[in-house]
């Protein structure tokens, strides 16, 4: 039987992800357009940005915190570029996205002395493994897998290398560890369900310091350089960004900080987060034939949460035949308009992935579980 209960809001994609309870185009009406960035209006907008940003994260008061092109991508990319090559560095990918800086690293800088560092889908490489001489390039949370490192606790306080974290759809969700992580970086388009196309990185002194201290030997293209004459270009940390960013994004980012801080802040964040994920975890372990990516408890994401099927009937198929039924099952639940944007990533095991980060109503994942056990009961034979 088809359920009766409807999710209220039916957006469940990894990213961008649903916009904030109630949240309407009213909420850009005090939008900077048609004005320059540079403006003192337009300036003051995206430094509140970076401040709001600092306050609900709890980001150290010595991080410089910028907003940069490219969303989280670009991010990651500036930081890579600008900050790699002095020391040996470590690559941890155990998906899509740290696999791609991987690439990047040892195909695109060609940096002599990279190591990789890898695991399966669902599964965490060993964290024992990198060496605190070396620079650490790593993902916290695997968006496309499902899997998480579970605490900074492997990450020596003495290393002598930098930290490199992408953080993308963990900022805002989970607890990061600041004097950790020495660059971090997300995108407004993840948790707080923000606009595209714009990415935030945050340096720690020790970053600041490689950057006024190392020359890259390569091209540095305008968009990833934070240096100027040797010197750090304080105004990309003032709001003054290096490309002209789309105000009405701004404002829908300075939106979604403001109600971040009216749910309790990062608290409130995480609250919330943690309750649409126990939601999950209590369907999953009622229900025999679906489980989690991640293989264990501790690892397991609490935004992008990925899913397979484990039945005897669909572990018996092929592959292919596997990745069907997944978009079978994708395909009923958006046909019935109850749940939009779930299949796996397209490099993942077939599966299921929810998001479950804070705009997201747990009253509405509650909702979507049943239409999940009809949909795939529709697409299993008997």
């Amino acid at each position: 039987m088809k359920p009766q209960r409807r999710p209220a809001c039916t957006h469940f994609s990894s990213g961008p992800c649903a916009k904030r309870p109630g949240w309407s185009l009213a909420a850009l009406e005090a939008a900077v357009i048609g004005r320059s960035h540079r403006s003192k209006l337009g300036k003051g907008r995206l430094h509140e940005v970076i401040e709001r940003s600092r306050r609900v994260l709890g980001v150290p008061a010595d991080y410089r915190i910028g907003i940069v092109p490219a969303s989280d991508t670009g991010a990651v990319e500036m930081a890579l570029w600008s900050l790699l090559g002095p020391r040996p560095v470590d690559l941890l990918a155990w998906e899509s996205f740290g696999d791609g800086w991987v690439g990047d690293v040892l195909k695109q800088l060609k940096l002599p002395n990279a190591r990789r560092i890898a695991a399966t889908y669902g599964q965490l490489p060993d964290l024992g493994v990198p060496d605190p001489a070396h620079d650490l390039v790593f993902t916290w949370n695997g968006t496309t897998s499902g899997v998480r490192v579970p605490n900074g606790d492997w990450i020596a306080d003495d290393r002598a290398g930098l930290t490199i974290c992408d953080a993308t759809s963990a900022a805002f969700a989970m607890e990061l560890p600041w004097p950790k992580l020495d660059v971090v970086t997300w995108s407004w388009q993840k948790v707080l369900g923000g606009e595209a196309a714009h990415g935030m990185i945050a340096l720690s002194p020790r970053a600041v310091e490689r950057l006024e201290c190392s020359v890259p030997p390569w091209p540095m293209p305008k968009i990833f350089r934070m240096t100027s004459g040797g010197k750090l270009i304080e105004g990309l940390f003032e709001g003054e960004t290096i490309n002209t960013p789309s105000m009405l994004a701004v404002e829908d980012a300075v939106d979604g900080l403001k109600w971040a801080e009216g749910v309790g802040g990062l608290d409130g964040l995480l609250a919330r987060t943690r309750a649409n994920f126990a939601a999950i975890e209590r369907w999953v372990a009622a229900t025999p034939w679906i489980a989690f990516l991640a293989e264990r408890p501790e690892t397991r994401s609490t935004t992008s949460v990925c899913l397979v099927f484990v039945d005897d009937w669909f572990r018996g198929l092929k592959p292919d035949v596997q990745a069907k039924v997944a978009k079978d099952v994708v395909a009923r639940l958006e046909a019935e308009g109850v749940a939009f944007d779930i299949g796996s990533y397209r490099d993942a095991p077939a599966g299921l992935r929810i998001w479950a980060g804070a705009t997201v109503e747990t009253a509405d994942i509650d909702a979507l579980l049943p239409w999940i056990d009809w949909a795939y009961g529709e697409v299993r034979p008997g």
